[in-house]
């Protein structure tokens, strides 16, 4: 019984060449065998034996023909409809393929640390998109330390930070430092100054970013407040530079932060710039893996290097 049931289920069609679709679509549209071959730059017969292979896999008469004339059955006109769809289909998948290998479309994953949203990538991520409207740029925020792993290990294809230098098997392109300012409470007695030395703030308790978040940041602000002669009591070690500013609004202790900060508008607290040598800066890189980047993340570093360019140049005629 097993065996009957077997030799009576019906065979599955056979997998058609594509070919033998476009020869069925333009004999279809010319509804003549010579205009058809003109069209597909064949001769007849090979145009002859295509229809009958796919009237023979698929078991139906798709066209009635005669001498001078070509109509669809039934089975054709249904045919006809299924199989536009599927060339239009393998077309859609040939462009969406070159339009990856060509850089013009596909998805883009983008580290980001809390303080680049107030620095330039929006701008980038922007630019770019604008430029290629068929790709996907999605941001991730990561502390430095995580886009560090996340590009190394592929999760991301590359990352904006905070780091001076890179390590092994990633390659940076600056995007330019930035100083860092004084963040106060509004109620300080320094927050009216027009600029702060260093030394002035030696008694305050400083909010700190953890080193284990963006090593760099951290090491830059103790370098400057060691050279001010400062070894600061520090209250709190926090992840986020919005916490950092949060927690000197509510009066918790000072903080230097990177200048772009300002433009968040937090209620509560006044930056003010560093008098003095006591000068620190935050560095900031766009960083990939050092293998040869696809083409989409090779378009993205050029756009990010041309505008990062164009900001240094305006900024020093300024």
């Amino acid at each position: 019984m097993v065996q009957d049931a077997i030799s009576l289920a019906p065979h599955p069609p056979p997998l058609m060449k594509t070919h033998l679709l476009r020869y069925f679509v333009a004999l279809a549209e010319e509804r003549h065998f010579g205009r058809a071959a003109q069209r597909l730059c064949i001769t007849q017969p090979p145009l002859s034996m295509a229809l009958k292979t796919l009237e023979q896999d698929l078991g139906a008469s798709l066209m009635d023909r005669d001498a001078k004339n070509v109509r669809l059955t039934p089975a054709g006109e249904a045919f006809l409809v299924e199989a536009r769809k599927v060339l239009a289909q393998l077309q859609h998948a040939a462009d969406v393929v070159r339009g990856v290998a060509e850089g013009m479309q596909g998805r883009l994953d983008v580290g980001i640390t809390g303080s680049m949203v107030y620095r330039q990538v929006p701008d980038f991520c922007r630019a770019f998109r604008a430029e290629r409207p068929l790709v996907e740029v999605c941001l991730h925020e990561m502390s430095t330390r995580e886009q560090l792993q996340a590009i190394a290990s592929g999760q991301i294809d590359c990352g904006f930070l905070n780091i001076a230098t890179p390590p092994d098997g990633l390659q940076t392109l600056s995007i330019g430092e930035e100083p860092f300012v004084c963040c106060l409470p509004a109620t300080h007695a320094l927050a009216q100054q027009p600029d702060i030395d260093l030394r002035e703030l030696a008694r305050d308790t400083f909010v700190m970013f953890a080193r284990e978040v963006a090593p760099a940041n951290y090491d830059n602000v103790i370098a400057c407040l060691q050279q001010a002669g400062i070894h600061p009591h520090t209250r709190h070690a926090a992840r986020q530079w919005l916490t950092v500013m949060a927690l000197v609004s509510a009066e918790q202790g000072v903080a230097l932060v990177p200048s772009c900060m300002q433009r968040v508008g937090m209620n509560g607290v006044v930056f003010v710039p560093l008098r003095g040598p006591q000068q620190a800066m935050t560095p900031a890189v766009m960083a990939w893996r050092a293998d040869q980047p696809a083409a989409l993340l090779q378009a993205f570093i050029e756009r990010v290097r041309v505008m990062a360019e164009g900001s240094r140049r305006v900024s020093a005629q300024g």
